[in-house]
C-alpha cells in the first residue's frame, strides 16, 4: 500500500494533465507508462486512478483497462442542467440563511477573481480556475445544506474538465472567456438578496459557458 500523500499527489498530477489535454479524452491509461511519466510506483498510480474514477475523470472497463473518460454534448448538457437545478436550490437557501460571514466570503472571492483576466494570454489559468471556483462556491456557502453542496461540487469538477477543453483550444482573443461584468452582477444581486434575479443571472452565466464550450467539442 502506498502513502496516501503520494497517491493524492499523483492523482493531482494526472488530473491536471487531463484538464490540460496532455492526456486526451479516450486515451488508454497504462500503469507502466504512467509509472515512467510520473516517476512513482504502481501502487500510487492505481490508487490515483481509482480516485479519479470516483470523480469521473477516468473510467474502468472490466478485463480491458482504464481510459480517460470520453466527452460528449449529451453529457455536457446533462451536467449543466444538473448544475442549474442544484444551484437554484442552494442559492435560494444561501440568500435566505446567509449571514455576515457569508457576505464577506462573497466579497472577498469576487475581489480575487476580478483581479485576473482569463482572456489575457499570459494569465495563469490554473490560478484563475481556482479563484473562479471559490467565487461560485462562496455564493452558495450559506445554504446550510452540506450534502447537497458536496454533490454540486462533484458536478462542478466534471464541468471543469469540459471548460479546460474549450480554454486549451480557444486560440483567438474573441474565443476566450470574457467576464462581461457577469460575476459583478451576480455578486451584487445575491448580496441584495434578490432570489429570482440571482437565479436568472446564474442560469444565463451557465448557458453562455455551455454554448462556448460546445463550439470546441
Amino acid at each position: 500500500m502506498s502513502s496516501p500523500t503520494i497517491a493524492n499527489a499523483v492523482m493531482e498530477h494526472i488530473r491536471q494533465d487531463i484538464l490540460l489535454g496532455v492526456l486526451e479524452p479516450g486515451k488508454k491509461l497504462v500503469v507502466a507508462d504512467l509509472k515512467n511519466r510520473y516517476q512513482v510506483g504502481a501502487s500510487p498510480i492505481r490508487e490515483a486512478l481509482v480516485q479519479l474514477s470516483w470523480k469521473k475523470y477516468v473510467m474502468f472497463t472490466p478485463q480491458k483497462g482504464c481510459w480517460v473518460a470520453p466527452v460528449s454534448l449529451a453529457e455536457l448538457d446533462d451536467l449543466f442542467e444538473t448544475s442549474r437545478v442544484l444551484s437554484h436550490v442552494l442559492l435560494q437557501r444561501a440568500i435566505e440563511n446567509g449571514n455576515e460571514a457569508w457576505e464577506l466570503g462573497i466579497l472577498t472571492s469576487y475581489h480575487k477573481v476580478s483581479r485576473l483576466d482569463p482572456a489575457d494570454p499570459n494569465i495563469d489559468l490554473a490560478e484563475w480556475e481556482i479563484r473562479h471556483r471559490e467565487f461560485h462556491l462562496a455564493l452558495l456557502a450559506g445554504c446550510e445544506s452540506p450534502i447537497m453542496l458536496d454533490i454540486y461540487y462533484d458536478i462542478y469538477e466534471q464541468i471543469e474538465r469540459y471548460r479546460h477543453i474549450w480554454i486549451s483550444q480557444a486560440r483567438q482573443y474573441q474565443q476566450r472567456y470574457h467576464d462581461n461584468g457577469e460575476h459583478k452582477a451576480l455578486m451584487q444581486t445575491v448580496l441584495d438578496r434578490n432570489i429570482t434575479l440571482s437565479q436568472q443571472l446564474l442560469t444565463e452565466h451557465f448557458q453562455r459557458a455551455r454554448d462556448m464550450i460546445k463550439t470546441f467539442l
